[in-house]
């Protein structure tokens, strides 16, 4: 008795003045009541085929002769299905993955790049999933690849390559809009890699290292610079404190005597070296600005003969010869 009480509790709205009830015909209602009495003339063995489980990450969408059963979608647990008039579909809420294909993108500068993404989505009403289309993981699917052309085909190489963040994001607003009418919420799209013709990855190797380059020299200019002016300023100060250049003569010997090698230093006081190179360079000025001494003709010989001598000058004498000319 309980069992055709439960029974007839189901049927109870097929005959109850409701919206639904009243859009149901007579075929649908005699459906019902046959259904009904085949499940209890076949007890207990339609009790195997009537009640349904779902796991706690599934929901049941139940049609009852085509139509959406009320009271929305059924589950976690137990529930009781009509044999041949009702039929159900089990959705599962749990997040979703699925690989984007490689899609040949041109950006906007018109450069020609593979781009696959990965995409999480999950169905957030299993109504609309059932109901409003009729597969929402390959729907889901064509449109993530037509959305990550049309996103990246309105972006530069550069920012594809720097902006991926942003680029995800954008391409996650987008099919979350897209897919809101489905029942289907896409939580995260992530870009996983951008392949470059190899032509591409050459010139744009060959671009980084000539800025680098560049960076390097322009940077070892600045050094070269840096230094000279420490210089000019160590060499300023050493000229106005002779003691500095001792000092740091005395310090550039104990550096070389510090390693261990056969190097012998002998210093030698600038002071004494100072009017040897002063001689130097005045015996040098003298010499360039001596004049050349013609031939003298002497006496003649006992033979009664012309004979020409010449005279060759020590360096001493033109040195003499010059001093003499220099008043003149």
């Amino acid at each position: 008795m309980f069992i055709l009480g439960y029974f007839s509790s189901l049927a109870l709205p097929f005959f109850q003045p409701t919206a639904e009830a009243d859009s149901i015909g007579c075929v649908e209602v005699l459906a019902t009541v046959c259904s009904i009495v085949l499940m209890v003339l076949t007890l207990p063995i339609s009790l195997f085929l009537c009640f349904k489980v779902v796991q706690e990450y599934e929901r049941a969408v139940i049609f009852r002769l085509g139509r959406l059963r009320s009271g929305g979608a059924r589950g976690p647990g137990v529930f009781f299905v009509l044999p041949c008039i009702d039929n159900y579909c089990k959705v599962d809420l749990r997040t979703v993955s699925f690989d984007v294909p490689p899609q040949e993108v041109l950006t906007r500068d018109s450069v020609t790049v593979s781009v696959d993404a990965v995409v999480y989505y999950r169905i957030r009403d299993p109504l609309n999933a059932v109901v409003q289309v009729a597969n929402y993981s390959h729907s889901t699917r064509l449109l993530a690849a037509t959305t990550l052309r049309n996103v990246l085909g309105t972006r530069n190489l550069s920012e594809l390559l720097t902006e991926r963040e942003a680029i995800s994001h954008s391409m996650q607003v987008t099919l979350d809009e897209a897919t809101d009418p489905w029942g289907v919420q896409v939580e995260r799209v992530e870009i996983k890699d951008v392949s470059l013709p190899d032509s591409l990855q050459r010139s744009m190797a060959a671009e980084a290292e000539a800025a680098r380059e560049a960076r390097a020299k322009v940077i070892a200019a600045e050094g070269e610079m840096k230094s000279s002016r420490a210089l000019k300023e160590a060499s300023d100060i050493m000229c106005e404190s002779p003691a500095a250049l001792q000092l740091r003569y005395l310090q550039t010997l104990s550096s070389i005597a510090g390693e261990k090698n056969s190097t012998i230093v002998f210093p030698l006081p600038i002071e004494l070296i100072g009017p040897l190179m002063n001689f130097t360079s005045s015996l040098g000025v003298q010499r360039t600005f001596a004049p050349m001494q013609p031939p003298t003709t002497g006496p003649p010989n006992a033979g009664g003969g012309p004979s020409t001598t010449t005279s060759l000058s020590s360096p001493l004498a033109d040195m003499g010869h010059q001093q003499q000319q220099l008043p003149e």
